[in-house]
């Protein structure tokens, strides 16, 4: 009995290495999608396709697992829906426009400090002075890295660079809500509970952005919709239920440091596609992920 509960936990220690690097590739990849749609898009309609494509793909593969939910677990899919889909994908798309895809993907690697602040101020987790220590490193970086953007790119409003730290707190909410209150349920479950919930605040922004009267079909937003599409079922749908199971085997933090890799290949992606990172900004980037490695690694 005792050599299947070492042999279990160990395959949930492999699993959950092989989720956090797809999820890097995946996710990763992510912010030069956004990207190549708002040239069709505006960031409205990115969200709003996000959360409509993904919603019909998860219906599609995963609807009887709505049965699996129950009660009690609804109000709690609500507010993770909200913090950890609705708004972000918003405050992303709204971002990318603004500001380098690349340096929104360093920003988002504050994922893991959020996770650890709202951690043991709301969700009761312990907090050290190794980690209080990262939390202090990893804003000292940010600012360096928003404050070199500005200098280096003046065209760009780094004012957005806040829609993505609201988005990355978001997200903190999210795996402490599922850690605490959704570790009974399936990952797929809830997923679809999520996006099921989030259909009617969606039409209410469609209808409010006169989502209907404006859109139009041609040649410049077919092509933006199938890097939604991309975007929608690969970096959204597949990469939540794949998340939402990597919670439950690991830790909060583990979890949330996905945002190590995101960064890397986000950035390689942003190169590719003509957009600038100074030494600096480069250096303010190892310096987040340092607060974000001592915060991690703190007991």
């Amino acid at each position: 009995m005792r050599f299947l509960h070492f042999n279990f936990k160990m395959e949930n220690k492999n699993l959950r290495w092989i989720y956090l690097i797809v999820l890097s590739l995946v996710w990763g990849s992510s912010f030069i999608l956004m990207k190549k749609a708002l040239i069709g898009l505006t960031p409205v309609e990115v969200g709003i396709f996000r959360i409509l494509i993904t919603t019909v793909f998860l219906l599609l593969i995963g609807f009887k697992s709505l049965l699996k939910i129950k009660r009690r677990h609804w109000y709690y899919l609500l507010l993770n829906g909200f913090l950890g889909t609705f708004f972000p994908v918003f405050l992303f798309a709204f971002a990318v426009e603004h500001i380098d895809s690349s340096v929104t993907s360093i920003l988002n690697s504050l994922t893991p400090l959020f996770t650890l602040i709202f951690g043991a101020l709301v969700f009761g987790i312990g907090f050290s002075k190794r980690q209080t220590l990262g939390v202090f490193i990893g804003l000292i970086g940010t600012l360096i890295l928003i404050l070199e953007g500005v200098s280096l790119n003046p065209n760009q409003d780094y004012f957005y660079s806040l829609f993505v730290l609201l988005a990355s707190i978001g997200y903190a909410f999210n795996v402490n809500i599922i850690k605490k209150y959704l570790h009974d349920l399936n990952a797929l479950s809830i997923a679809v509970g999520n996006f099921v919930l989030l259909i009617i605040p969606t039409f209410m922004v469609m209808w409010y952005t006169d989502f209907f009267g404006t859109f139009e079909i041609n040649k410049t937003t077919t092509t933006a919709l199938i890097y939604m599409a991309i975007l929608a079922i690969f970096g959204t749908a597949a990469s939540k239920i794949m998340y939402n199971r990597l919670v439950q085997i690991s830790t909060p933090i583990f979890s949330s440091s996905v945002t190590y890799l995101i960064p890397i290949i986000a950035i390689f992606w942003g190169l590719l596609d003509g957009e600038r990172i100074s030494f600096l900004q480069f250096l303010a980037g190892l310096i987040v992920i340092l607060g974000v490695y001592l915060a991690n690694k703190a007991k």
